[in-house]
C-alpha cells in the first residue's frame, strides 16, 4: 500500500496585526536590488487602506484582478504573460492577497511562470513538471481553503477543475484576521460554508482517516462557534476553520456537493460559495445532519438562496453540468468507494440539478 506523501505550507505567520510582517518577509527573498516581487490583488482593495499598506518597491508589480467571475485558465495566462511582459527576469515572489479566487490565480501563475505550454495543459492531478516561483498567500475573506491547499481552481475550455500539484502549496501564508472584517454578509457565508462543506465531505467520506479527521471536527466545532454561537472572536475562529479545512481535505477529499457545484460553477458561472450552498442544500440523502445544521444556519443569518434556478433550463445545459459532474472520479469514489460509476447515473444527477 502507498500512503500519500503530502506537502503542506512550511511558513506561516497568524495573528491580528500580521500583515504588517510582510515587508520582512520579502526582504528574505530579495537578494539583489533589482530583484522584484508581483502582487495579486482582488480589485475590492484598489483605492482602499489595504492598498496603501502593500510593501511595494517601485520596481515590483502591483496587479489588480478582478474575480466577478470564476477564475479561468485564460485569465491566468493573460496575468502570466504580463508579468513576463513587465520584466524578463521571474519575480522572486508572488503574492496572493483576496479570497480564494485571487489566492488561486497568484498559485497558478507562479506555476506557469516556470512551467510553458498554457495554464489549461496541467488541469489535473501532479501535472507540474517544474517548480513554481515562491509564492504567498494572505487571505482577506474566509472559508475556501485556499491558503492551505495544494490545488488552484480554474474555469478551463472542456471543465471546471485544479492544477493539483505538490507545487501548487504556497511557501508562506499570512492570517490576519483584521482583514476579514467588514466583508457583506452574504459573501462572508456563503464562503465560510466552503469549509463547513469541506468538513461534512470529508468526515462522511470513504477516504476519511485519523489526519483528515482531526483537523474536520475542529474546524467543524469552528464554524459553529462562528455561525451559530456568534462567538465575539469569530473572524479568528473562521480563519482558522478555513485553513484546518482546507487541511482535512488535503489528506481526504471532498464530495458530491463540490461535484455538483463544480458543474454550477462551470456552466452558470456561480461562484464556488455560492455554487456549494445551492449544491449542498438538496444533498440531505448524501448528508442529512449537515444540511439540516447548514438550513439552521441560513435561518439564523437571513440568508435566502436563490431558488429554481435549474428547474427550467434547457436539457442540453443540464447534460453539460451532468458531465462535468460525473468527470469528477476521486470526489465520487470519496463518495461511495469502488463502483461508483455504476451510482452516479446522469438521471440521478439530472434529478439533483432541476431540484437546485
Amino acid at each position: 500500500m502507498s500512503f500519500k506523501n503530502f506537502k503542506c505550507v512550511p511558513k506561516m505567520i497568524f495573528g491580528r496585526g500580521s500583515f504588517a510582517q510582510l515587508d520582512a518577509v520579502l526582504a528574505a527573498e530579495r537578494k539583489a536590488a533589482n530583484d522584484f516581487v508581483v502582487f495579486l490583488v482582488d480589485d475590492v482593495h484598489q483605492n482602499k487602506s489595504l492598498a496603501g499598506r502593500l510593501p511595494a518597491k517601485t520596481h515590483d508589480l502591483i496587479i489588480y484582478v478582478n474575480v466577478e467571475e470564476e477564475p479561468t485558465t485564460k485569465q491566468v495566462d493573460a496575468l502570466t504573460a504580463q508579468v513576463q511582459a513587465f520584466n524578463t527576469k521571474l519575480p522572486v515572489s508572488v503574492i496572493g492577497l483576496g479570497g480564494g479566487s485571487t489566492l488561486d490565480l497568484a498559485k497558478a501563475v507562479s506555476l506557469m511562470l516556470t512551467n510553458n505550454g498554457g495554464s489549461a495543459e496541467y488541469q489535473g492531478w501532479d501535472l507540474i513538471n517544474n517548480p513554481a516561483v515562491h509564492h504567498i498567500g494572505i487571505p482577506t475573506i474566509s472559508g475556501t481553503g485556499a491558503e492551505a491547499s495544494r490545488t488552484a481552481v480554474l474555469c478551463g475550455p472542456v471543465r471546471k477543475l485544479g492544477l493539483n500539484s505538490d507545487y501548487t502549496v504556497f511557501d508562506q501564508i499570512i492570517m490576519d484576521s483584521e482583514l476579514i472584517a467588514g466583508v457583506p454578509t452574504e459573501q462572508w457565508f456563503f464562503t465560510g460554508m466552503d469549509c463547513y462543506i469541506h468538513c461534512v465531505e470529508s468526515l462522511e467520506g470513504t477516504y476519511l482517516n485519523e489526519f483528515a479527521k482531526a483537523y474536520a471536527e475542529k474546524s467543524m466545532d469552528l464554524c459553529r462557534e462562528v455561525f451559530i454561537n456568534n462567538h465575539e472572536e469569530k473572524d479568528d475562529k473562521l480563519m482558522m476553520a478555513s485553513y484546518m479545512g482546507g487541511m482535512s481535505i488535503a489528506y481526504s477529499q471532498v464530495g458530491a456537493c463540490h461535484a455538483i457545484s463544480y458543474g454550477l460553477g462551470y456552466v452558470l458561472g456561480y461562484h464556488h460559495g455560492i455554487g456549494n450552498c445551492l449544491a449542498f442544500n438538496v444533498l440531505e440523502e448524501f448528508y442529512p445532519e449537515g444540511v439540516e445544521e447548514f438550513r439552521k444556519m441560513m435561518a439564523l443569518h437571513n440568508i435566502n438562496l436563490p431558488k429554481h434556478i435549474c428547474r427550467d433550463l434547457p436539457d442540453e445545459t443540464i447534460a453539460k453540468m451532468v458531465a462535468v459532474t460525473k468527470s469528477m472520479g476521486p470526489l465520487w469514489d470519496n463518495v461511495y468507494g469502488a463502483g461508483w460509476e455504476e451510482k452516479v447515473t446522469d438521471e440521478m444527477l439530472t434529478k439533483l440539478f432541476r431540484r437546485i
